[in-house]
């Protein structure tokens, strides 16, 4: 059971943080720092602000990391009324790389780009994704990373003409994430044949000590079609909803900008940042009743300037540039 749950790998981890700020932890004791640590697991926020490699560390770690991702950013897929999913601002690669990176300083470029490969396929990195899109896609390559890179793997064999008896699977979770080559997935008539793609990929399933997707529904996700490509395999993990409900760590897509309880929150934090009392006495809802509507763009307004925020920059540069010529 420790194993499995990884209790040494926390143990550890709490070890070293008592170490490291030990001057702080004796002003209320030890067991209290122990008691608030373990909470934090249960709860998933141990990995804000952490080393990369301790992010994706274990299974836990990277759930809780796609839980907090999507918690905190999910307000980018909203536009158009106050929580709708009909419209949503579209980012880049790169733009959604900067959000990994508030939440983890180290995120390493190589898997933002993998995920944004999934849903853009052949099309520029530089595209725009919607939200959804890219969080399902990151789900996979970010929570199967290593059952991913053996897949390609094999993928290339196949491809090949190779039996691939040997199967590939990483030796370590250090985050040192190797560059996969995009195998040649152009031609939708090009690929291999779906069902010795899955006898492969059910051996591997059997072999590797790392996350791997339920067997069954990669069984079920394969039957219905003759030969398949690999970004098309990496597309439909994405798109499976039996495979994110087996997974646990975001919601339905239908109900992936549904959060009450962070809804709940962040009334309280706009009431605030506003001036305006959450509870208020009686005599004030006649103010409550003209208060003005917060519509979206308090909501979505910090998303926006993405784009613009470079523009007005070199803008006052180049003002700044005129008035200085002017003055000599």
């Amino acid at each position: 059971f420790a194993a499995q749950r990884h209790v040494l790998t926390y143990m550890e981890d709490a070890v070293s943080q008592l170490l490291e700020n030990r001057e702080d932890i004796s002003q209320y004791g030890i067991a209290r720092f122990f008691t608030e640590y373990f909470n934090s697991v249960r709860q998933g926020t141990h990995i804000l602000f952490r080393e990369f490699s301790f992010v994706q560390a274990t299974p836990h770690n990277r759930a809780s990391f796609l839980r907090t991702f999507w918690r905190c950013f999910r307000t980018v897929g909203k536009n158009g009324g106050k929580y709708s999913s009909i419209c949503c601002y579209l980012l880049t690669a790169q733009e959604y790389h900067c959000l990994l990176q508030l939440l983890c300083p180290d995120f390493p470029m190589e898997l933002t780009q993998k995920a944004a490969r999934i849903v853009l396929m052949d099309d520029a990195m530089d595209c725009l994704m919607s939200f959804s899109d890219f969080l399902f896609a990151f789900q996979i390559q970010f929570y199967y990373s290593e059952f991913l890179e053996s897949v390609a793997a094999i993928y290339q064999d196949l491809l090949a003409g190779k039996n691939p008896n040997t199967v590939i699977v990483p030796t370590s979770s250090s985050g040192q994430h190797r560059q996969r080559q995009p195998p040649n997935d152009c031609n939708p008539l090009e690929g291999v044949e779906a069902s010795l793609f899955y006898q492969c990929l059910e051996s591997l399933c059997d072999r590797s000590k790392y996350s791997c997707p339920p067997s069954a529904l990669v069984k079920e996700m394969l039957s219905g079609v003759q030969r398949i490509t690999f970004y098309g395999f990496l597309m439909a993990l994405a798109k499976d909803q039996g495979i994110n409900q087996a997974l646990g760590a975001l919601p339905d897509k239908g109900d992936l900008f549904l959060d009450p309880a962070m809804d709940q929150e962040l009334e309280k934090l706009v009431a605030q940042v506003s001036g305006l009392s959450v509870s208020g006495p009686a005599s004030s809802s006649a103010d409550t009743a003209n208060m003005p509507v917060r519509n979206s763009p308090r909501i979505n307004s910090p998303w926006r300037p993405l784009h613009h925020r470079r523009k007005m920059d070199a803008e006052s540069e180049g003002s700044n540039e005129e008035t200085d010529s002017s003055e000599n």
